[in-house]
C-alpha cells in the first residue's frame, strides 16, 4: 500500500475472506501515526522523489544499494543476498546514516525472510527474530536499527499469527507483506525528512551561514536528509546559503559525502577540517549549526558522529545556534541520559591508514576511535523533528 493511500476516516478494515487481515492493516495505519503528522498543504508542493540509496533488487531476492564507500570519485551499485553481506553492509559502512540503516535492515528482513524455515509458524518467527537480533548487532549505537528491526519483528508476529491457520497457503502472503512492511519504512521517512525540511527551513534566513558536521542529507535518510534537508529544501526554492563542512575525520563523511550532495544541490559549499570550525565563526561566517543525530536520550542529550560535541561547545561559546535535526525515530525513550548511550568503537585502521596513501602514524601507536560522541542537551538550541520544533530538555 503506497503511503498516500493509507485508509482515513470511516473505511471498513474487516475482510471477510480473511478476518486476520484487519489486524495487518491496523498495524500498518498506526505505524503510519507514530511516524508521520498529517500533510499540510506546503507538503504537497514537494515532489516525492524514488529514494536511490537503498531499493529492492528486481529479481527480489537481494538489496541493491549505493555504496558509500566509494564516493564521491565512483559511483558503484552493489547488491547484496545473504545475512552475512547485509550485517557487512552496515558495518563497513557501505549503508550509513541512522534512519538509512534502520531501512536497510528492514529491506534486508523482508528480502531474507524467504531463505528461512518455514515449516512452521514457530519455526519461521523463531528464525525470522534471530536474524533481526543478527542484523542490529552490526551497529550499536543507531537507535533507527534498533526501531526498524523491533518494528519488523512485531509486524511478523501479527502476520504469522494470522497467517498461521492455513500456514501453507498463506507463506507467499506473509513474505509479501513483511516487503510491504519494509516499504512502508521507507515511504514513511521520505515524508518525514520534508517535513524536517521545512520545519528547519523556518530557522534559516536567505543568505545565511551554516556550518554542518558528517553527513545529514539523501545519502543518510531517503530524502532531502535531516540535518542537510532544509538547504536542499531551500535551495529548491531559490534561496542562497554558504554552508561550511567539516570534513569529518576519521572516515571524513563531510568531506566525500556532504561536499558530494551540497554540490549536486547547486549549493554554495566550503570545506574546512574539523579544527577550523571555531575560525569561521570568529570571522562571522556562521550564523546557525545544523546537524544530525544517531540517538536521542529522554532528557535531550544527542549522540551524533564523533566531533559534534565540540562543534556545539564551540557554537556556544560565540553564540551561534545549534539545531539537531532527526525523525522521531531516533529518540529513544528507554534511554535517560546521554550516559546510558552505548558508543560504537570502531578499528584504529579508520585513524592511521584509511584514506591515506600509506600509514600516517607510528606502528604500534595505540589509538582510540569512538564513532559518536554525546552533546549535552544545554548545547542544543532547539531539536527538530517531523512532529516540530522543540526543546530538548521538554522531550
Amino acid at each position: 500500500m503506497h503511503l498516500f493511500s493509507i485508509p482515513t476516516g470511516k473505511m471498513q478494515f474487516y475482510d471477510k475472506a480473511n478476518p486476520c487481515r484487519c489486524r495487518l492493516r491496523r498495524l500498518a495505519r498506526a505505524s503510519f501515526r507514530q511516524t508521520s503528522p498529517r500533510l499540510h498543504t506546503s507538503c504537497y508542493n514537494l515532489a516525492m522523489e524514488t529514494p536511490l540509496n537503498i531499493r529492492f533488487a528486481q529479481d527480489g531476492a537481494g538489496v541493491d544499494i549505493l555504496d558509500q564507500t566509494a564516493l564521491p570519485s565512483r559511483e558503484i551499485r552493489r547488491i547484496v543476498r545473504t545475512k552475512e553481506e547485509c550485517w557487512e553492509a552496515i558495518e563497513l559502512l557501505q549503508v550509513r546514516g541512522a534512519p538509512a540503516i534502520g531501512i536497510f535492515a528492514a529491506f534486508s528482513l523482508a528480502v531474507l525472510a524467504r531463505t528461512l524455515p518455514m515449516e512452521t509458524p514457530q519455526a519461521f518467527q523463531g528464525a525470522f527474530d534471530a536474524l533481526a537480533d543478527y542484523l542490529e548487532s552490526s551497529r550499536p549505537t543507531a537507535v533507527n536499527l534498533h526501531w526498524a528491526c523491533k518494528r519488523m519483528k512485531a509486524f511478523a508476529r501479527d502476520a504469522v499469527s494470522c497467517a498461521a491457520p492455513n500456514w501453507d497457503g498463506s507463506r507467499e502472503l506473509l513474505l509479501s507483506q513483511l516487503r510491504g512492511e519494509a516499504q512502508r519504512i521507507q515511504d514513511q521517512d521520505v515524508v518525514a525528512c520534508k517535513f524536517m525540511a521545512v520545519r528547519a527551513l523556518s530557522r534559516i534566513r536567505d543568505n545565511a551561514g551554516i556550518i554542518t558536521h558528517c553527513n545529514a542529507g539523501p545519502l543518510a535518510t531517503s530524502c532531502y536528509g535531516t540535518a542537510l534537508g532544509p538547504l536542499i529544501l531551500g535551495a529548491e526554492q531559490g534561496m542562497k546559503f554558504r554552508v561550511y563542512v567539516d570534513e569529518t575525520r576519521p572516515l571524513l563523511q563531510g568531506a566525500r559525502l556532504t561536499a558530494y550532495e551540497l554540490q549536486r544541490a547547486g549549493i554554495d559549499t566550503t570545506l574546512i577540517c574539523d579544527n577550523m570550525a571555531s575560525s569561521v565563526m570568529t570571522q562571522g561566517l556562521v550564523d546557525a549549526c545544523f546537524v544530525g543525530a544517531d540517538r536521542v536520550a529522554a532528557n535531550g542529550d544527542v549522540a551524533n558522529k564523533i566531533g559534534t560535541s565540540q562543534l556545539a561547545i564551540v557554537a556556544a561559546h560565540y553564540g551561534i545556534p545549534f539545531y539537531v535535526v532527526c525523525p522521531t525515530s531516533t529518540i529513544d525513550r528507554t534511554c535517560a541520559t546521554g550516559d546510558d548511550i552505548p558508543i560504537e568503537q570502531r578499528c584504529p585502521e579508520e585513524v592511521t591508514e584509511m584514506h591515506y596513501a600509506q600509514r600516517m602514524a607510528p606502528e604500534g601507536i595505540k589509538v582510540l576511535n569512538p564513532a559518536f560522541d554525546v552533546t549535552s542537551r544545554e548545547l542544543i538550541t532547539a531539536i527538530i523533528t517531523e512532529h516540530g520544533v522543540c526543546n530538548p530538555s521538554r522531550l
